[in-house]
């Protein structure tokens, strides 16, 4: 699963972790990011120490066998930097998890102090789309955290369908509270999450953003509605 931050990838990761034939893994590639662009993160350097910071180290974890039928890796766009290898992906189903710029550049801005292009990933996603369409030879398959939360029954089940994966409620709901599988960043970023227990009903962001964030969105939007408009949808 490929997101932008500041999307619902980690309420997905939930409701996939919440089936029982599946285990995940949440943004194995982060510690490669922090140490390829030096970046000023929270919990740099617990992320640091908890993640091998070798992509080659990453991909060997990833393409080993996990002793369950189905794994769940939630990836973001962000921390495959321009060049990176993608080849080990081309035999996994490659789902892109999308949201309007001016969503993720808002909810962002509450986390961090500044935003910028390379933050959040959205040329990436639409590179790296076209990118896996040349080495799957398949486009693949794309989804809008907005639609999920107007139906996510609807929007969960054709997903799976699409990857020709058993449909289970179990999606629909979890438990409150931390996982072991969460990185170690979540004290920062996940309180909304662990405070949840399903989906949440979709609000439209309010307000202005100030004007270099405006400006940023107005950028970032072409690539996103390129990739809007091969979502699925139901």
């Amino acid at each position: 699963m490929w997101s932008g931050p500041r999307n619902i990838s980690t309420a997905m990761m939930r409701a996939w972790e919440n089936r029982p034939d599946c285990v995940v893994v949440d943004e194995p590639f982060y510690a490669c990011y922090l140490h390829e662009t030096g970046a000023d993160h929270p919990y740099r350097e617990a992320i640091l120490a908890s993640q091998p910071s070798s992509r080659s180290a990453v991909v060997e974890a990833l393409t080993a066998p996990q002793g369950a039928s189905l794994y769940y890796q939630k990836h973001m766009t962000h921390h495959m930097t321009d060049g990176c290898d993608l080849s080990w992906a081309k035999d996994f189903d490659n789902v892109f998890l999308i949201r309007s710029p001016r969503e993720v550049i808002r909810s962002y801005l509450q986390k961090m102090p500044m935003v910028s292009e390379a933050d959040i990933g959205i040329v990436r996603q639409r590179v790296m789309y076209e990118e896996l369409s040349l080495l799957t030879g398949t486009p693949p398959i794309v989804i809008d955290g907005a639609d999920v939360l107007r139906d996510p029954k609807a929007m969960l089940q054709a997903l799976c369908a699409s990857l020709e994966i058993p449909w289970t409620e179990q999606m629909l709901s979890w438990p409150t509270g931390p996982r072991d599988s969460d990185g170690v960043w979540a004290p920062h970023w996940y309180q909304v999450v662990e405070a949840s227990s399903s989906f949440g009903p979709y609000s439209p962001v309010q307000g202005d953003l100030p004007p270099a964030a405006h400006a940023l969105a107005m950028a970032m939007a072409p690539h996103y509605e390129a990739l809007a408009g091969r979502r699925l949808v139901v």
